[in-house]
């Protein structure tokens, strides 16, 4: 049984983030139209499990493909976000302890240096303007 499941697969896409995704919004809409009897539930989480199930046979690997690197820059997108305003990190940049970020006076690039090393002449690497800044 287990190799003609095997058989039947091959060639299809199968589960993904974006498949199991959608398998648990519609089985959160199918428990909310029992609970709540309301009749768009249903059809929401019956189509949401039509639409999961024809990803999962597709054979068109380049398109599926394409679909969960969007659904998992969208959903990067929020968590990083979260993370961020949780940790406290600013979302702009990857200071830390160990490094400071500053801004090219000249350009704006930003710049990476590390922490601790007193007055240094930082060069941006995108216009080669010199400035002087205290890390």
């Amino acid at each position: 049984m287990k190799e003609k499941l095997r058989q039947f697969m091959y060639g299809r896409y199968g589960s993904d983030n974006l498949s199991r995704f959608i398998l648990v919004l519609a089985l959160i809409a199918i428990i909310l139209f029992y609970i709540f009897k309301i009749l768009i539930l249903y059809y929401v989480g019956l189509v949401l499990l039509i639409l999961n199930i024809l990803r999962t046979m597709s054979r068109n690997h380049s398109a599926r493909y394409r679909e969960n690197e969007a659904y998992l820059r969208i959903r990067n997108g929020f968590t990083g976000f979260w993370k961020n305003l949780f940790s406290g990190k600013s979302s702009s940049g990857a200071a830390d302890k160990t490094h400071r970020i500053y801004k090219c006076p000249s350009c704006g690039q930003k710049v990476r240096v590390p922490r601790g090393k007193g007055r240094i002449a930082i060069t941006c690497p995108k216009c080669r303007t010199s400035f002087v800044k205290r890390t």
